[in-house]
């Protein structure tokens, strides 16, 4: 499955302006980078990747609609999913937006 272009485009239009700013293929999607940290992505399994500072990834989990993130069988902390219909207005969807890019914000800048 290709990710969502229009949700790629809607997440572009919420992180226009943000210092730092890349975009780039990855995990089968489009990730938006912050000094080369992702902070969310349209994921190419549908809906959004979102990273999220690891010690909030169970709080997130139990008090909205987002799951953490597999890979190879294993949940990865500060990782989590977000399906497509849970981002349906500009709100829902800048909300998880904004967690991605505060989290990414506070990492050191790769080079």
């Amino acid at each position: 499955m290709a990710y969502d272009e229009e949700l790629a485009a809607r997440i572009r239009e919420l992180v226009a302006g943000e210092q730092g700013l890349t975009e780039q293929k990855m995990f089968g999607g489009l990730a938006f980078l912050i000094g080369g940290n992702m902070a969310v992505a349209a994921s190419g399994q549908g809906g959004l990747l979102v990273r999220v500072d690891p010690a909030e990834s169970d709080a997130l989990v139990a008090s909205s609609s987002a799951r953490a993130m597999e890979m190879r069988g294993r949940e990865m902390p500060g990782w989590l999913r977000v399906d497509g219909d849970q981002v349906g207005t500009k709100d829902e969807l800048a909300g998880w937006v904004g967690r991605g890019v505060s989290f990414a914000r506070s990492l050191p800048a790769k080079r």
